[in-house]
């Protein structure tokens, strides 16, 4: 975007693990078929993708389908619900 400069941000700090699972499930869902209530989240959830893309100090893009899998074990081992 142009003037990202300008853009107030917000950092968020997620484990290895969470970001993993997110970035592979924001890769494969079609987000034409995820429910929303306001074209905004869908655009929110393309532009988290991108943040992964690039800004991520563990690069997610690379893992393997075993590390994919481990860090699905390692959140869904804090699900508490």
């Amino acid at each position: 975007m142009a003037g990202d400069d300008d853009i107030p941000t917000v950092n968020i700090r997620l484990w290895r693990a969470d970001a993993i699972v997110l970035f592979d499930w924001l890769m494969s869902t079609d987000l034409n078929t995820v429910p929303i209530t306001h074209p905004a989240q869908k655009q929110a959830l393309a532009d988290l993708c991108g943040r992964f893309e690039w800004a991520c100090d563990y690069n997610v893009m690379e893992c393997s389908e075993e590390e994919i899998a481990a860090a699905q074990e390692e959140v869904a081992r804090d699900m508490g619900w």
